[in-house]
């Protein structure tokens, strides 16, 4: 799978954006990542906020995962794929 990164909140935070559109069912996502011990921020159509890592972790439908904290594009496309992995 392939990613573009992109910069966002002044810096501190990146986000994974798949080559390729994906389809991610939220409800699905947030229940796999409960199952890991990670705690639901928030939860709507639109994107699932959780604690992963020590970061806030944001997972939108279409792929596209963001991490605050982090300013390493490697680590993010790393992070994505694994978070990606467990939840499609």
């Amino acid at each position: 799978m392939r990613f573009t990164t992109a910069r966002l909140c002044g810096g501190s935070a990146l986000m994974a954006v798949p080559a390729e559109e994906l389809d991610v069912d939220l409800d699905h996502a947030a229940a796999v990542m409960e199952g890991e011990g990670c705690k639901v921020k928030t939860r709507d159509e639109m994107m699932i906020v959780v604690e992963w890592n020590g970061m806030e972790t944001t997972i939108y439908p279409q792929g596209k995962v963001m991490f605050f904290p982090l300013k390493d594009k490697a680590l993010c496309i790393q992070h994505a794929l694994e978070i990606l992995q467990k939840v499609r």
